[in-house]
Order: structure tokens, then C-alpha cells, then sequence
């Protein structure tokens, strides 16, 4: 298929594709006019590269899960370097779930200061 039909298929633009490509993500063979050729094999290669996108994944990131389909495992995140990668990205997630727990707590600190401070000010006169 060429890059167009590509790009449609995995619900993509051509110019992702040659981004993709760009930094070593997706290989094209070209055909005798020049023209990108692409075959079912890279359409799972840019779906798996728009699904850990779409995670937050960025694209070096992202190599270990295409080398791991290249390399022809039915899924990429069967590899070590991959597990590896995700074992990483869920350290990364539950660091920031505590700082957004440690915000959480903070703010609702300020506003209980806040409300008490005000019943305070507002019994001693009409608010």
C-alpha cells in the first residue's frame, strides 16, 4: 500500500508517517517510481505507535515496542526492553499520582484554614 493508504488505514496523516520515519520508527521500501510502499506489517507498527502516543509514550519510548513487532512477536510489549519500558512508565504515573495526592492534601489544608479563618471573621460581624 502506499503512504496514503497507509496513513487512512491507521487513521493517520502521511505527514506523522514520514515523522515516524524520520526517527527511525517505520521503514518504507520505495517502488520503481520512488514512491513509499507499505505492506499490513507496517500498518500494526503504526498502530502500536499511535496507541503509546496516544498513552503518553514518547517516541523513544516507543522503540522497544517496534522492534519487539518487528522482530515478530504478535504484540510489542512482549520483550524485555519493552516490559522494561512499561515497568518505568508505571513508576513515572505513580510518582505523579502521589505529588497530585501530596497537592490535593495542601490545598485541602488552605481551604480549611481558609473557611475556619472566615467563620471567624464573619461571627464577629455580618458578612
Amino acid at each position: 500500500m502506499l503512504i496514503g493508504e497507509l496513513a487512512e488505514r491507521a487513521g493517520t496523516s502521511t505527514r506523522a508517517l514520514r515523522y515516524y520515519e524520520t526517527h527511525g520508527l517505520l521503514s518504507a521500501a520505495r517502488s520503481a517510481n520512488g514512491y513509499r510502499v507499505y505492506d499490513d506489517a507496517d500498518l500494526r507498527v503504526v498502530r502500536e505507535i499511535r496507541t503509546l502516543l496516544g498513552i503518553g509514550f514518547g517516541l523513544d519510548d516507543i522503540r522497544p515496542f517496534v522492534d519487539c513487532l518487528r522482530a515478530g512477536h504478535s504484540s510489542g510489549d512482549v520483550c524485555p526492553d519493552s516490559v522494561a519500558v512499561l515497568r518505568r512508565k508505571i513508576a513515572e504515573v505513580d510518582a505523579g499520582i502521589e505529588r497530585m495526592r501530596q497537592v490535593r492534601e495542601r490545598l485541602h489544608g488552605q481551604l480549611t484554614v481558609a473557611i475556619e479563618s472566615r467563620e471567624s471573621t464573619c461571627s464577629s460581624r455580618t458578612c
